[in-house]
């Protein structure tokens, strides 16, 4: 079984939705991997969250009902980027399994893909960085990401990411969210990057189909697992076994 409950209710980037009762409906998405296990008893499980997904008020009694069912816990805590995807991203992967101890992974570390591999400097929508209505903060990153990694760079054009200053991109992107998040600078000129670039930084077939709609394929590759993290998973999980 492969579950990926919602992690809205869980992640730090609650933002003022935090406390909201939607997140309460989230968070119990988690107890459907629960339901399939009690009726399909699957010999192995790897559900995927945010860490934070551990301490959630009701984790204990999520764990206590997995191990009653016959589940061994053995939570990983992963840096997609470590396994080869383009994207530093931070996860939870529980590997649930019906045996007599809990079942460690021995996950091979990859070597980084960098942010360049990912970024095409003759795709997008390009505006100059000087221009009226342009934020002090932006411009700020901006200055700064030059004097560390000269004209060409990526950095947060929302949110507090990689503080006030940019990400080279000799190093994978910082984590894609649901929303437009980073910007490409390329000399006197920006962009947000497109929703090609997000779905290469989750590791997705340049083939894959996806909506026409930009804001609708980054609100769906945001809250995707990278699928070259779940394959990696995946074959440490059989050779585990």
């Amino acid at each position: 079984m492969l579950a990926s409950p919602c992690c809205q209710g869980h992640a730090k980037a609650r933002g003022k939705a935090a406390g909201n009762p939607q997140h309460d409906n989230s968070r119990s998405t988690a107890w459907a991997p629960v339901a399939n296990a009690e009726v399909n008893r699957p010999d192995f499980a790897v559900i995927e969250n945010v860490p934070e997904f551990m301490d959630w008020i009701l984790y204990p009694a999520w764990a206590d009902a997995m191990k009653r069912l016959g589940y061994q816990l053995a939570p990983h805590i992963v840096d997609c980027a470590d396994l080869g995807v383009p994207q530093h991203r931070v996860r939870l992967f529980m590997v649930c399994s019906r045996s007599k101890a809990p079942l460690h992974l021995q996950l091979p570390r990859y070597q980084h893909v960098p942010a360049s591999k990912i970024i095409d400097f003759d795709a997008g929508k390009w505006s100059p960085i000087v221009k009226p209505g342009r934020a002090k903060s932006t411009l700020i990153r901006v200055k700064n990401g030059r004097e560390r990694f000269g004209e060409r760079f990526v950095m947060p054009y929302y949110g507090s990411g990689s503080g006030l200053t940019g990400r080279s991109l000799d190093r994978p992107i910082g984590t894609i969210t649901t929303l437009d998040r980073w910007a490409v600078v390329d000399g006197d000129r920006m962009r947000m990057i497109t929703a090609n670039e997000a779905m290469a930084a989750q590791s997705f077939p340049v083939d894959t189909l996806r909506p026409d709609n930009h804001r609708l394929t980054m609100h769906m590759t945001g809250n995707a697992v990278p699928p070259l993290a779940g394959q990696r998973i995946i074959e440490a999980l059989m050779e585990a076994a």
